[in-house]
């Protein structure tokens, strides 16, 4: 992986995914006693980061391959970039989504044209799923997070943060990234590293999976003890990847974790003050930014998804709007 990549990646899909706004609002600085900077991410086409790298992996594949279709596993956002680009391609596309993953995802994917499969994360192997699909059809797998053209593709988030950064006058300030396998934070990081070396990436995870947060601080691949059970459906993920750990242990800060409960906040404080809506898993980084202790007068939040259940969405307002 390299800045190359990012930056070949970014050439790819200018015209086919959104530049996203860093978005900011006084009253909430007030609240918390910093100034928040919020990427949003969740205005993004298919209401996430992740059609950055379902475009990056899907037009960087071999014409041959591409005819024949491609493959994910992902709780809904993974699956919505790649079914977007596979469209755009006219590749035939199968995702595997876990079977409780928010209505909203598994419907938006098959709006896509995409063939759903689900399956159980407590009790089957999605890769297991995935790899037996991929050999008898012939697609190609793109994996959420541990492939280097999606990496590359999420790293076009940090080159555009860098800019964005430099134009709000912001030189220096950690960058909390939602983090499930470490596929965003660490092309963000590559990207920082190579044009705001003063921005550094700090990972933010849900309470009880904070997989990368301790695999940081230990130096190797920690797992988690479920597979589900929080409501930050988007980021649960039983590891790092083999790609991104090595990537974040030389580039990022150690990692945060949040409860439900502040990520739920952290939705209502989004859509109250900066008027965004924000799912808890890609409000999680946020939530960092604003509970967090000991952090300097400016910090920067990538907000990376929105595609949130009604229900759950209801809830977070209900509660603390």
């Amino acid at each position: 992986m390299n800045i190359a990549m990012i930056e070949a990646a970014a050439t790819r899909m200018a015209g086919h995914v959104r530049r996203t706004p860093l978005l900011n609002a006084p009253l909430l600085d007030r609240m918390v006693g910093r100034r928040v900077l919020v990427k949003a991410e969740c205005l993004q086409v298919t209401g996430s980061f992740k059609a950055r790298g379902g475009w990056s992996a899907v037009s960087a594949l071999d014409p041959a391959a591409r005819a024949r279709g491609v493959i994910a596993y992902s709780s809904g956002n993974h699956a919505q970039g790649v079914a977007y680009a596979a469209a755009a391609h006219a590749a035939p596309c199968v995702i595997l989504m876990p079977s409780d993953a928010p209505a909203v995802k598994i419907a938006n994917t098959r709006s896509y044209g995409a063939e759903v499969v689900l399956y159980d994360r407590a009790t089957e192997d999605r890769d297991a799923i995935g790899a037996r699909l991929s050999q008898d059809r012939g697609l190609t797998l793109i994996k959420p997070y541990d492939d280097p053209q999606v990496i590359a593709g999420q790293g076009t988030v940090g080159l555009e943060l860098a800019q964005q950064a430099a134009d709000a006058g912001v030189d220096k300030a950690p960058v909390f990234v939602c983090c499930g396998g470490g596929g965003l934070a660490s092309g963000i990081a590559l990207a920082l590293q190579a044009h705001a070396p003063g921005l550094h990436v700090r990972t933010a995870e849900p309470e009880g999976f904070d997989d990368m947060a301790r695999s940081l601080a230990s130096g190797r691949r920690e797992r988690n003890a479920a597979l589900s059970g929080s409501i930050c459906d988007a980021i649960l993920t039983p590891s790092p990847g083999e790609l991104t750990l090595p990537l974040l242990s030389g580039l990022a800060g150690p990692g945060a974790v949040v409860r439900d409960d502040q990520a739920l906040r952290a939705v209502a404080l989004a859509f109250t003050h900066l008027r965004v809506v924000l799912e808890p898993g890609g409000a999680a980084a946020l939530a960092a930014a604003l509970f967090g202790e000991g952090l300097p007068d400016t910090v920067i939040a990538v907000a990376t998804g929105g595609n949130v259940d009604p229900a759950t969405f209801a809830t977070a307002l209900e509660r603390f709007a």
